[in-house]
């Protein structure tokens, strides 16, 4: 172990270390870049093209263009997605809860086929029953 201690002096690790940890953050500006242009809707699918094309020929400055370009309004795109999915799962839950098969609502709709004869007292009974457990 001393032996590799002395080959890769200390300085060498943190450069090394600097170095691995902007190419990991150029990695993620990258994804950042190609995410938010695939889940824009007001960018067309020519400028999509271009902006790909752009991003894999010339990684470094079509992210750096992207971000200047386009990086301005990505906070608000991104918190508006956020809020829509907000919302959907909102809507969701009260969709959810607020359904109408409470113990009630289900008493009601066995009466009612009681009464037009679908069903007979018994199993009329057994579903009240059943309601009524919930």
């Amino acid at each position: 172990m001393a032996l590799a201690s002395t080959e890769y002096p200390f300085l060498g690790l943190m450069w090394t270390m600097l170095v691995f940890f902007c190419w990991i953050a150029w990695f993620w500006l990258l994804f950042l870049a190609f995410g938010d242009l695939f889940r824009r809707d007001d960018v067309s699918g020519w400028a999509k093209a271009g902006w790909t094309v752009l991003l894999i020929v010339l990684p470094f400055l079509g992210v750096l263009l992207y971000l200047v370009t386009q990086g301005r309004h990505l906070p608000e795109r991104q918190r508006a997605r956020e809020a829509a999915a907000r919302d959907r799962f909102d809507g969701y839950g009260r969709s959810v809860s607020t359904s109408d098969t409470t113990g009630a609502a289900q008493i009601a709709q066995a009466r009612r086929l009681l009464e037009e004869g679908v069903i007979d007292d018994a199993e009329y009974q057994a579903l009240k029953r059943k309601a009524l457990a919930r």
